[in-house]
């Protein structure tokens, strides 16, 4: 089999990221389960953290694994969606599976599925044999901890098939509302979803709305809460009682450098909790020296967020895909290139609030250029268009480009000098653009 023919065949299953579900129900965890057991039951063999959130949780995950492997431990590495080829989504080390190595484990899907009950659960996702397959690969390769990012909501993720050392949340805004709910509260809920009875979990100060919910789902199922905040003082030395998490900032206990490679004033948080959940991860016995933390830190790198692409003008690259990422885009381009005339390139995925982005962006913005992905789910040019009308200047016309190529053309005809380029919306596009920039030549 070659490579291409693996990636069709794995593409040729139902593919629930083209077209999402109507309820997060819809992406049947009983499926996943019955997965895992015809392939093995990998999990068993496997210790995991499972990383939840609207926003920052893959940073969140990115970060933590560079701690881990700093602290010379096996890392496995689940997260999605990739940019430029599936093997993205499954990491050893940080490095993706090899070419060989996704064949080869393409080559025995036919014969474990022969273990699977299809007439009583269905056909598999994409996503859901990716999983498994990411699970399987983690196991064969002997790794001593699985980071494991949650695809979309938490309760009803694959993710949630295991049971892990740790249960982290990530901060939580609105995003997938017409899957996940309308408010911060349910959408809180789907992501509490995690939860497991005894299984330490942390999250970052939230709204009012979602902490309210989380705390609650915690005491419910019996998982000691620990909130990674700034300048409290509690102790994570005792499990907190149900009800009542315990508020702490990890660096009254790690004193290292806080030095983090990732851009913007989000990351401080990210990497608030991607220390703390090191710190709650060496009280449950793994060697997390400060050192690692430290180097951990510095060396994490998560492309197409905040991405700098040197060049004339410059492009800042960054998979801003709901209002509240919007707006910390804008609040990080005012403050580290303030003057600057910004030429905005935008594209969206249909599901991600388009009016509440483009009213974030559109503002900081000395032209637009509205563009789409390849994504099945990429919302068309002039729809953007239509919404972005209503917030542009009187006789202001955003350009229209068919792809991101023409689009950033068309940004650079823009572009004054001194200017900058900021490629968002998605991080479809922001992958779109990688490639036509030249970072990257391979793409599945």
């Amino acid at each position: 089999m070659e490579y291409q023919q693996a990636i069709d065949y794995l593409y040729s299953f139902s593919d629930s990221e083209a077209k999402l579900p109507r309820t997060p129900a819809e992406f049947n965890l009983p499926q996943t389960a019955a997965l895992l057991r015809a392939f093995g039951e990998p999990q068993r063999a496997l210790r995991c953290v499972v990383v939840a959130g609207t926003k920052g949780k893959g940073s969140t995950a990115v970060l933590l694994e560079a701690i881990v492997r700093a602290a010379g431990l096996r890392t496995g590495l689940w997260t999605s969606p990739h940019l430029h080829s599936y093997r993205e989504r499954i990491q050893v080390a940080r490095q993706p599976i090899s070419q060989a190595e996704f064949i080869a484990a393409i080559e025995r899907v036919p014969a474990r599925l022969a273990n699977y009950d299809q007439a009583q659960f269905g056909e598999p996702t994409i996503f859901q044999l990716g999983f498994v397959l990411a699970l399987r690969h983690f196991a064969d390769q002997s790794v001593d901890l699985a980071i494991l990012e949650v695809g979309l909501g938490g309760r009803f993720d694959s993710a949630n098939s295991v049971t892990p050392l740790l249960s982290i949340i990530s901060s939580i805004s609105y995003d997938h509302m017409a899957i996940l709910g309308d408010t911060l509260a349910k959408i809180a809920s789907e992501k509490a979803g995690i939860l497991k009875p005894g299984v330490p979990a942390i999250t970052v100060p939230q709204h009012p709305e979602a902490a309210e919910v989380i705390t609650r789902i915690a005491a419910e199922v019996g998982a000691p809460l620990y909130v990674a905040a700034a300048g409290e003082q509690g102790s994570f030395d005792l499990v907190p009682p149900p009800g009542s998490p315990v508020f702490f900032d990890p660096y009254t206990r790690y004193r290292g450098p806080h030095t983090t490679a990732l851009r913007g004033s989000v990351q401080r948080e990210n990497a608030r909790l991607a220390v703390a959940a090191a710190l709650l991860l060496r009280n449950a016995g793994l060697a997390m020296s400060d050192a690692a933390i430290g180097a951990g830190l510095a060396s994490a790198q998560w492309p197409g967020r905040m991405e700098l692409v040197e060049g004339t003008p410059p492009c800042l690259l960054d998979g801003a895909h709901n209002g509240d990422s919007a707006r910390k885009l804008a609040e990080w381009l005012a403050q580290e290139f303030p003057g600057r005339p910004i030429v905005l390139v935008l594209g969206v995925s249909a599901g991600h609030s388009a009016e509440h982005i483009l009213a974030e962006l559109l503002p900081h913005a000395a032209a637009v250029v509205l563009t789409r992905s390849q994504h099945p789910r990429a919302l068309e040019p002039a729809r953007l268009a239509e919404l972005a009308q209503e917030l542009l200047a009187p006789g202001a016309v955003p350009a229209l480009a068919p792809d991101v190529p023409e689009a950033l053309e068309l940004a650079r005809a823009l572009a004054r000098p001194g200017g900058l380029i900021v490629v968002t919306g998605s991080l479809f596009v922001v992958a779109g653009a990688r490639e036509a920039l030249g970072i990257v030549h391979e793409r599945d």
